[in-house]
Order: C-alpha cells, then structure tokens, then sequence
C-alpha cells in the first residue's frame, strides 16, 4: 500500500487508461476494478443522462472504486464546420461511402460536471485543464477522488494547488490525446521518465506516471522514479475486453506499432497513434485542418466506416510508443501478471524529492 492505493481504495497501484471515442466499455473497467487496480472509462462524448447512467452500469458491473474522465473545453474552439474543410475530405468519404456530417454536436461540459456530482462516481478524473474550484469543493463534499493529468510540472503544480487530490504525470510517450493546457503542445513535449521525478519533486500530492509503460520494467522504472502508481493505456486497449476494433487491436501487437506519429488530423486536438495511410496522405494539411470539435466531427463518418469495413489505413490508430511491450490479449491475465511480477517497492518512498 502507498500514497495513492490508501487514497483511492485499491490494492495494486495501477491504473487502466480511460479512451475516448467509444474504446473504453463497462467490461474493461470492471475486469481492472475487480482485479484490484483502478478502472477508468472516457465520458467525454456522453451527455449528462448518459453520464448518470455509466455510472449507474459500472456500480452494477463491480462494487470496487472506479473512474470517469472527462475533458476540459479549450477555449477557441471552432463551431462552424466550413466548405473548404469538407472538401479536403471528399475522396475518404466517397471511398469509403460515408456521408459528410452536417453539425457539430457537442456534450454540454456544465451538464456533465453536474451528472458526476449527481452520480457520484468513486474518482473523477480530466484532461486539458483543470475543473473550477466550485466542481472541485462539490466533488470533495460528496466524497470523489479528483485527479488532473498534466504534461509539465508546471501544470502538474496548478492541479495541486486547485486542490485536485492526486496527479496525472502524462509523458509524451503518451497514446490518443495530448492534455497540455498552459502552454502549447509542442512546448509540452517532455518524456515520461523525464517528467515523472520533476513532478515528484515539485508536489506533494500522488503521482500517477502514464505514458510508454506497457510492463513491469515500466512499472519499476517510474516507481523508483518517484510515482506512487502507473497509468497504462495502450496495454489495455489491445485486451479484447476493450472497445476498440479487431482491427485496431491487431494493429496494436504488429511491427507497424512501431512507429507512431504526433497527429491533428483525425480529431483537431494532437494526439498519437500509429502512423498509417491516411497520416502520411494528409500530412502536409496538419496545420490546416480545424481545430477540436470541428476535425473530429468531420472525421467521424470516416473514423466509423473504416471501423466498420476493418480498414486500419483511414482509422485512428491510437497507441503509445510501447505497444510492442503489451501483455496478454486478455484483460484479467494482463494485470495479473502485471502486478504479480512487478516491484512496487520504492517510489517516492525510496527516491530522491
């Protein structure tokens, strides 16, 4: 037990990544949950009543401490979906016969706050910013564990000093979207094992290291590090007991996940994922498409016909920069072996601050 397993309730100091976009489900959260690590699943593109109503199923799914993420809206986000940015993308959708979408829709973020003050969910997790303090005092009176990610020790200060109970130390081995919310992305850039001791000496609440730790070498590694726990994403998304598509996952465990690239095209937002077709075809447009909700609403047609047909030259393929490490292509035997061999002696306890 340490810092955060006495905070959150759980016996092994691990943490499913939470995915956006449909890849997280009920079964993957409870199957970490159950095993005695922290379950998570990525709400941001639900409504309110969806949110009460995950809630709800995961509380049926496991009687353990689970987690929903959520996103913080940036401001600046584009409404509008232009002409010019549809056109870039007419060739995909006629390969692939998907229509153009027609609006931009949007989960109201004051409505989702309200849900998981209504619904209560064990922990709270955001990224790309940080709640206002009238979320956070809410949450701390109905008894929820918030947790904020941040890619610098300078976000990872601002999380502590919002009253947040634990941090998110995100690497920039990180799979799927990038959280920075004080300075743009590309200055926000800093490797896991380089960031997970800088936050640990910079804050004195615990430290979750997420970011290329697919194993228990990983595991050790940020734990002598200073973390007092571990968020693995890419790992789980490759179980079969996530949401992603078989083709995804099989994707996850070739040579191709190899290489992985910084991208805006699928959703307006850089995230990383394997380095595929549609990446390499519309690279010299990474500075033109729109931003966060705008790309995203006009890539879901594609993102779902490419799903469908099993097509993982057009899909996002989201994947940290250790996808070759993975485990077990199910979920229980995955964490069971990860907290059946790792050390998790050490950590902050035993690091230099």
């Amino acid at each position: 037990m340490n810092a955060f397993t006495d905070l959150i309730g759980i016996e092994h100091p691990i943490v499913q990544g939470p995915f956006g976009g449909g890849l997280s489900t009920v079964e993957l959260l409870a199957t970490v949950s159950d095993g005695g690590g922290l379950g998570s699943f990525g709400a941001h593109v639900l409504h309110g009543s969806a949110i009460i109503e995950l809630v709800a199923a995961c509380r049926a799914r496991t009687s353990r401490p689970f987690n929903i993420n959520l996103w913080v809206p940036q401001s600046g986000q584009p409404t509008d979906l232009s002409s010019e940015d549809m056109n870039r993308l007419r060739p995909f959708y006629a390969e692939l016969g998907a229509e153009p979408p027609h609006e931009i829709a949007v989960p109201d973020y004051a409505e989702q706050l309200a849900a998981v003050l209504e619904a209560a969910p064990p922990v709270a997790s955001f990224v790309m910013g940080i709640p206002d303090a009238g979320f956070l005092a809410a949450a701390r009176e109905r008894g929820i564990v918030t947790m904020g990610t941040a890619t610098t020790v300078d976000e990872a200060v601002a999380v502590e000093a919002a009253g947040m109970d634990a941090v998110v130390a995100s690497g920039s081995d990180a799979g799927g979207h990038r959280g920075a919310f004080l300075r743009p992305i590309n200055e926000s850039l800093v490797g896991t094992f380089s960031l997970i001791p800088q936050v640990a000496r910079a804050v004195s609440i615990p430290v979750v290291a997420a970011g290329g730790i697919a194993d228990t070498r990983g595991i050790a590694a940020a734990m002598l590090l200073g973390a007092d726990a571990v968020q693995i994403g890419t790992g789980f998304l490759a179980t079969e007991q996530s949401g992603a598509s078989a083709v995804h996952r099989a994707r996850l465990r070739s040579a191709e996940a190899r290489t992985t690239v910084l991208t805006r095209l699928f959703s307006g937002r850089t995230a990383r994922g394997i380095a595929n077709r549609f990446t390499r075809e519309m690279a010299e447009f990474e500075a033109a498409v729109p931003g966060y909700p705008a790309q995203n609403a006009l890539m879901a047609p594609i993102r779902t016909a490419a799903a469908q047909r099993g097509d993982a030259e057009l899909l996002n393929l989201w994947s940290g920069q250790s996808a070759a490490l993975a485990g077990s292509t199910d979920a229980r035997e995955y964490l069971a072996a990860l907290t059946a061999d790792a050390d998790f002696c050490g950590g902050r306890h035993g690091s230099e601050r």
